[in-house]
């Protein structure tokens, strides 16, 4: 368990990073720090802003959420400049440390360099051990610094050209947002599994991981940045390249599973929208005769409930509240009360359960525990029966992509069926949206087997891109 998590959040998938850049505003660190503010959900454990008044880099990092770090008005006016790049992280590489949190700066022989990482590099490890045998001095355990010595190391001219060169080496999935030689550059990998996002805000142009940060400050989306592509910013406009050879877009369907905000959109469809359809798919899939409540289980089960309720005709309510004022920074419980479990954060609505057949919706169950725990809670306020709806497929396999996911044996669908799993949580009955269901949600016919539509190796076992460094551990 990391530092600073209670022992309930190990039980749920967790977030990857958030980042953010803009170019050509007064305020630029400012609205960075909003922006981040705005995709706090990316990432709770550490966050940080480098901004550039055309003379010198500034740079505020620290270990903690987007208020708390960036609220002091002093904090703001010490980052001087137009250009700005932020971060919100979530390590699925290296320790939450200080030394860690990004956007990582060095100086270079063309000046300064700063980079912000949203993904996982799949062959970090093995670059990492090459660089280090060149006389490369690593100062952190993230794999975004092997980003940073590949750039340094890089014989080519220009920055642009330098950042390429690296990035022709690396694998994995990633968005990037840099700033170096005044340029704001952001690209997404080849197969463009994490997100990012192109917007304007005024004469200024930003990048962020998800269309909610562009709103926070005003700003007008532009356009997805494309897989494979990079985007360079700069006084003269905006210019794009395409250095890699064109792949299969794979985008990461668990975005519109639980990992995006709700009011975002990717990749051309809303994330609400999107989680109401897998809803009513799960409603059209796995029906409960005689339910009296369909109830979510807060917050990211929300709007697939509100599509289960809406497509079945059965009522919805909210029947477990949420304290929202437990989160990862909550005190360790003690012995004492660690028997409270869930009830720390969520709390049924007795009034509108007793004595009623509930189907509860949730986006995953992940070790099961809390899972178990909910259903319990849900009995214990009166519920006559207790019917699971899961809004994605049983979650069988690691994501190596830039989500902090257990290993692969502590999944509970890697070694149980779902008839299994709803006798440990101790539920009426259990049912998963299927794996072509969930692409039909997605306004897909269905899952193309050959070239799936989506990265769902999560469900499936079918990763997009190699996993170097992991093959390479088992042999």
């Amino acid at each position: 368990m990391r530092q600073g998590q209670t022992v309930f959040d190990d039980d749920k998938f967790h977030d990857e990073c958030g980042v953010f850049g803009i170019h050509g505003s007064d305020d630029a660190a400012a609205l960075t720090a909003l922006g981040l503010h705005a995709l706090q959900h990316r990432g709770q454990e550490a966050c940080g802003i480098v901004s550039y008044d055309g003379e010198s880099y500034h740079t505020h990092k620290a270990l903690g959420l987007v208020d708390s770090t960036f609220s002091n008005v002093g904090v703001i006016e010490r980052l001087k400049g137009r250009s700005a790049i932020g971060h919100n992280r979530y390590s699925t590489t290296g320790e939450p440390a200080l030394r860690n949190v990004q956007p990582m700066y060095a100086d270079m022989d063309f000046g300064g360099f700063a980079v912000a990482h949203n993904g996982n590099l799949t062959n970090s490890q093995i670059l990492r051990r090459e660089l280090v045998e060149r006389g490369s001095i690593f100062q952190s355990s993230s794999d975004t610094e092997t980003i940073v010595h590949l750039v340094a190391v890089s014989r080519k001219t220009g920055v642009v050209e330098r950042l390429v060169d690296a990035l022709m080496k690396i694998k994995g999935a990633y968005s990037l947002v840099a700033f170096a030689d005044g340029k704001v550059m952001g690209v997404r990998d080849p197969f463009g599994i994490r997100p990012l996002v192109l917007g304007r805000f005024g004469d200024a142009h930003v990048l962020a991981s998800e269309t909610c940060a562009l709103d926070i400050i005003g700003a007008d989306f532009v356009r997805d940045i494309a897989p494979g592509e990079l985007v360079v910013i700069d006084n003269d406009g905006v210019k794009s390249i395409f250095p890699f050879e064109k792949s299969a877009n794979r985008f990461c369907v668990f975005e519109y599973v639980y990992f995006a905000r709700p009011d975002s959109f990717m990749e051309g469809r809303s994330v609400y929208e999107m989680r109401k359809r897998i809803g009513a798919e799960l409603a059209r899939e796995a029906p409960v005769s005689g339910a009296d409540l369909v109830v979510p289980v807060p917050d990211s089960g929300v709007p697939s409930a509100i599509g289960y309720a809406e497509e079945s005709g059965i009522p919805f309510e909210l029947g477990i509240i949420r304290n929202h004022y437990v989160g990862r920074t909550f005190i360790e419980p003690t012995d004492k009360i660690r028997h409270l479990g869930v009830r720390l954060k969520h709390n049924a609505n007795r009034k509108f359960i007793e004595g009623k057949s509930v189907i509860l919706v949730d986006d995953s169950i992940v070790r099961g525990t809390t899972s178990r725990k909910i259903v319990e809670m849900v009995r214990d306020a009166g519920a006559r029966e207790v019917h699971v709806r899961i809004s994605s497929p049983p979650t069988k396999h690691s994501c190596f992509y830039g989500i902090d996911t257990p290993k692969s044996e502590e999944l509970l669908a890697s070694g149980m069926s779902a008839e299994q799993i709803c006798a440990f949580i101790k539920a009426d009955s259990l049912a998963y949206i299927s794996h072509d269901g969930l692409y039909r949600a997605m306004k897909e016919p269905g899952r193309n087997a050959k070239n799936p539509q989506f990265c769902d190796a999560c469900f499936t076992g079918d990763y997009p891109v190699d996993l170097t460094d992991f093959n390479q551990g088992k042999a």
